[in-house]
């Protein structure tokens, strides 16, 4: 009971902080960019945008790791690998956050493709799990999430994203339901040195959230990042090595009163973009 009274307090004090965590942003770049990902073309799309896959357009594989408020028992856990197919490109991902006593995880099988040059479109179907130990009781719930994104210039991207628009409902004897989130935003790219990152975050049941992001190259292949959040109010910040085929990110979130939540990611490309 020990290991789970830290859990129960957060949840207690502060709900929006906690609020869809197996849904929560992945990717180091993004976590210290504010986790404003929505109009970020990487990786971790197939988290954050299933769109943006058809734009990454890689066969990789990759893994992150969120220590939340370094709370163990609040960890977040992800994997996942892309496959870029025919005209397309597939996705799947795997996330646990939780303990035994409390966890949730996710199973995701995405598809991603491009229609012309400048526009795709994305969608993942979604198996969540929830868990209580002891045998307190689990639930496992199918919904998807779809994203489109655009380049309506060379240097500009839109990103729009939805996760679980039906609402699914978890429990048959109350109306507890998995959250609805809806995010859009945009990415500028300045002298191909510069990123600049800004999103809307509309979770049902809280207020909607701003959050904003800056990457920059300060040489080749090694990049530093800031960002800042709102509901709840964080700053974030981290950096980023390439490393030939690996691509490494470290990242970290600070609240007010919670404090950090580092985060670390890795990707391995096996073959260059098509």
């Amino acid at each position: 009971m020990k290991s789970f009274l830290p859990f129960l307090l957060l949840l207690f004090f502060f709900p929006n902080v906690l609020s869809a965590h197996i849904n929560f942003p992945e990717g180091g770049r993004s976590a210290a960019m504010g986790n404003a990902s929505v109009a970020l073309a990487d990786f971790w799309s197939i988290h954050n945008n299933q769109a943006g896959l058809a734009f990454y357009n890689k066969t990789s594989a990759g893994f992150y790791f969120e220590n939340r408020f370094l709370v163990k028992e609040m960890s977040l856990k992800a994997g996942g690998a892309t496959l870029p197919v025919g005209s397309g490109v597939f996705g799947f991902e795997l996330v646990r956050f939780g303990n035994e006593l409390y966890n949730e995880s996710k199973f995701g099988l995405a598809y991603s493709r491009k229609f012309g040059d400048y526009f795709a479109a994305g969608l993942q179907l979604d198996y969540l799990h929830k868990s209580l130990g002891n045998d307190y009781g689990k639930k496992g719930v199918a919904t998807f999430e779809a994203g489109l994104m655009t380049k309506i210039k060379p240097d500009i991207t839109l990103g729009m994203h939805v996760f679980n628009p039906i609402h699914t409902k978890l429990t048959k004897y109350a109306d507890e339901r998995i959250p609805a989130v809806m995010r859009i935003g945009a990415a500028w790219s300045f002298d191909k040195s510069i990123i600049l990152s800004v999103e809307a975050k509309k979770e049902t049941s809280f207020d909607p959230s701003l959050k904003l992001g800056l990457e920059y190259r300060i040489i080749d292949e090694v990049y530093v990042r800031g960002g800042l959040s709102s509901n709840p109010g964080q700053y974030t910040f981290g950096f980023g090595i390439n490393l030939n085929r690996f691509t490494i990110d470290f990242a970290s979130s600070v609240h007010n009163v919670l404090g950090f939540s580092p985060q670390f990611s890795a990707v391995y490309n096996f073959k260059t973009k098509r």
